[in-house]
């Protein structure tokens, strides 16, 4: 049966591509309808477009299996934005008030575009997380209403580099995909895999990848770093390969035997692994090259906590990923930051029904993709397409869905929180402000105009002439009144 109602997303991960198309059901539950992978090693180095073309022909491929397996074109997409060169950066943004002046929601937006308008070298911001108002000397998360003679606005800038969000946006131009939105993939995971309780209380969420790891940390219910750092389970495929082999010999062993904690009275000194039935390696130089690299990754991801925040981590660690999968991972992460409450998220919070055996896998693959699937809101299915036409025969033409083409063009500080909006959205935003400028600025000089028009009549109502003039009139009239 042919659906009319479904969600379509994609995730540019650091080794692939992943198209996905759910439908969300009243109870809140997600079927998935298609599911669909491409490799992108070619086009993508840790989660960031390098190769405009390629990518772009990746993701027309994907679109097009999807409709194959749906049966239905696909108007729109939603997207991950993820990668190397993401990172946070605090800013701070105050304001001195007349007396005791009582805040208001255009003063906080003020604020709120006031840092949105901050330039970074080379660098864009895709989102900013508020972290809190200081109002005098209290911090508040909402100031409205409170009176004050200073208000501060602290925000997380989450930037990338420029040129990267732009060959973003080039590639679904290329491939003429219109999109739904633009979604910060670490945001849409971590509240796909993170419980309430955990954002309350502090935790670090981190998603270790093939080609990089990301790291999450949240306190208070308001995320409080982001940073990708450019290494991943890759790494450690390619410091095993170093040992003369073929790569693809060397992930099969660490799939095999890779082991992220081994404690040193328990490696035999006598064991060997088997690269091949001609060649074998010892056990103990083996676990050394992972734990090693694993190490690496761990101290890396330690030193992404913020100071302020190491010792407020009371929901502990929680991994996903591909290279959570790794066995004590766990253990590993515990002996090395002492935090002892340590998670593996092997699948997200919704509930999800799906035939796919990479998903049923429950292996945190699909985490981020998923989590994708669950932000979409918008209904991505066009019109039945006819199984005897060719599919492929037509390159695909943007055609913008009637709900891109009505919803109004989002300012900044109106964009909800882990939207990335697109280059058209911005542009339409720019478009829409100066054309609220320039109202502003002819109302102004409407007020300005019609201030001296009244300025002038006033002045000629108190001129020496008109004086006399109102002084004979009015002397004529008594001298009428007192003839009579």
């Amino acid at each position: 049966m042919v659906s009319k109602d479904f969600i379509v997303a994609i995730e540019l991960g650091s080794s692939k591509m992943t198209g996905i198309a759910g439908k969300k059901n009243l109870d809140g539950s997600i079927q998935v309808l298609a599911f669909v992978k491409e490799n992108a090693s070619q086009c993508i180095r840790k989660g960031v477009v390098y190769n405009i073309d390629k990518t772009a022909q990746c993701l027309t491929s994907i679109v097009n299996r999807l409709e194959k397996q749906l049966k239905t074109s696909i108007t729109q997409v939603y997207v991950g934005v993820g990668g190397q060169s993401i990172r946070s950066i605090r800013n701070l943004i105050a304001k001195d008030l007349p007396g005791e002046t009582q805040v208001t929601q255009e003063m906080v937006i003020e604020l709120m575009d006031a840092n949105r308008n901050m330039k970074y070298p080379d660098q864009e911001i895709l989102d900013a997380a508020v972290q809190e108002y200081k109002v005098d000397s209290q911090y508040q998360l909402d100031p409205v209403g409170i009176q004050c003679n200073h208000i501060e606005g602290n925000f997380l800038n989450i930037l990338q580099r420029r040129s990267f969000n732009k060959n973003l946006n080039k590639c679904f131009e290329s491939a003429g995909i219109s999109i739904a939105e633009f979604y910060l993939a670490p945001l849409a995971l971590a509240d796909s895999v993170l419980t309430e309780a955990e954002k309350r209380s502090g935790c670090a969420l981190v998603d270790l990848g093939a080609d990089t790891t990301t790291v999450s940390v949240y306190f208070k219910n308001v995320l409080r770093h982001l940073a990708v750092i450019p290494l991943g389970s890759n790494n450690i495929t390619k410091d095993i390969a170093s040992l003369q082999m073929e790569e693809s010999d060397a992930e099969k062993m660490k799939l095999k035997y890779g082991c992220a904690y081994t404690d040193n009275n328990d490696i035999d000194n006598n064991l060997k692994y088997s690269i091949d039935p001609e060649r074998q390696i010892e056990a103990r130089k083996f676990i050394e090259i992972v734990e090693g690299r694993l190490e690496e990754i761990i101290a890396n991801v330690w030193c992404q906590v913020p100071e302020d925040y190491c010792d407020k981590l009371l929901g502990g660690i929680i991994l996903t990923g591909g290279g959570s999968n790794m066995k004590s991972i766990d253990e590993a992460f515990r002996n090395y930051t002492h935090i002892d409450k340590v998670r593996i998220a092997k699948f997200v919070t919704q509930t999800i029904t799906s035939t796919v055996a990479d998903i049923n896998a429950h292996d945190g693959k699909m985490n981020t993709v998923l989590g994708l699937l669950a932000k979409g809101d918008i209904n991505c299915a066009g019109v039945e397409i006819d199984p005897n036409g060719d599919l492929f025969s037509q390159p695909r033409t943007v055609t913008q869905p009637e709900t891109v083409e009505q919803r109004r063009a989002r300012q900044a500080s109106e964009t909800p929180q882990g939207v990335v909006r697109s280059a058209e959205e911005i542009r339409r935003a720019e478009e829409e402000a100066r054309r609220k400028r320039e109202e502003e600025a002819r109302l102004e000089r409407e007020r300005e105009e019609e201030e001296a028009r009244e300025r002038e009549r006033i002045r000629q109502e108190n001129s020496p002439l008109r004086k006399l003039g109102r002084w004979l009139k009015s002397t004529a009239s008594k001298i009428v009144e007192d003839e009579e």
